[in-house]
């Protein structure tokens, strides 16, 4: 079973809106551009894109446009996941329409406790309704959020009755642990870290990547440790990244990568957070920016990708 496109590193791309809090069409295009001019992949309405503040319309809109962009479909990985099935069904059917490498898909969350039944239906029901050869299907751990877990025993289970559309997952368990648990159960299967900080680690056991919200502001980077994983400077290289990392630590993450697209790219739109999230402030992104300038932040041509 071979899936070559779903391999190194993807971006969870932050999504820029107007000041009508209505998503930048056009910005958003430029910003895909530049992210796969610096070898990165696209995991478009993924949490650090405010997936759950865009409706299903809305989704659908912006990847047509990159599709009308002629941007290649086999670099994306569309966030499907939803509550409501006949969402997740529609939400998936366009991806695979479009040919898109993989859907990247949550479990329904706002049920809880949802018992391991349910979810396997859910799945389950969104395949067969979907019905494309065309589907690869990337489930999403993401239990700090979410608040449901997807386990070991559940991921079997999905394997063995769909072992062509079961193709990966996304860990964002939060430690290392989690990561190598499912990459020793489950082979031939595509295993990405959810934070580059675990990058090196997720490779040298065979990890398929990562799908990292850092991508946004610096992917270059990020794709360059994967690509020399095995040279001596690999762990040098890992520590940087982790460096620049905790300097968002300490801000809220989407707020505090928005605020330095807007910035280093010269795109206020960028800066603009759909309610419930807010912006960051000035005085926080004084302290973040004097952080970056420390690391030497590098976003080549950015500005001019998005003017």
């Amino acid at each position: 079973m071979a899936h070559d496109n779903l391999a190194g590193v993807f971006t969870p791309v932050l999504t820029p809106f107007d000041r009508s809090l209505k998503p930048d069409g056009a910005l958003y295009v430029k910003f895909c551009r530049w992210i796969l001019s610096q070898g990165a992949g696209l995991a478009i309405f993924g949490t650090n894109s405010e997936a759950n503040s865009l409706t299903v319309a809305e989704k659908l809109e912006l990847l047509a446009l990159l599709i009308e962009a002629e941007l290649p479909p086999e670099r994306m990985m569309p966030g499907t996941g939803a509550c409501a099935l006949p969402d997740a069904v529609l939400l998936c059917q366009a991806a695979a329409k479009a040919k898109t490498a993989a859907v990247l898909m949550l479990p329904p969350f706002y049920y809880k406790p949802a018992s391991e039944d349910g979810l396997f239906a859910f799945y389950a029901e969104t395949i067969e309704r979907v019905g494309e050869a065309d589907l690869n299907i990337c489930l999403y751990h993401i239990p700090l959020l979410s608040g449901v877990a997807i386990t070991l025993s559940l991921i079997e289970r999905l394997i063995k009755r769909y072992p062509d559309t079961i193709v990966g997952i996304k860990d964002s368990g939060g430690d290392f642990a989690s990561t190598k648990a499912m990459l020793d159960a489950f082979k031939d299967f595509r295993v990405f870290c959810g934070s580059e900080r675990y990058l090196l680690e997720t490779m040298r056991h065979g990890g398929a990547g990562c799908i990292s919200a850092m991508a946004n502001i610096h992917p270059g980077a990020i794709v360059n440790l994967y690509e020399t994983r095995a040279a001596p400077e690999a762990p040098t290289k890992q520590e940087a990244l982790n460096a620049m990392r905790a300097a968002y630590d300490s801000n809220v993450m989407i707020s505090g990568l928005k605020r330095t697209v807007a910035e280093y790219g010269k795109a206020p739109g960028f800066k603009i957070m759909r309610p419930p999230l807010t912006e960051l402030s000035d005085q926080d992104w004084a302290a973040l920016k004097s952080r970056l300038a420390e690391f030497s932040l590098k976003t080549p041509n950015l500005d001019k990708a998005l003017s």
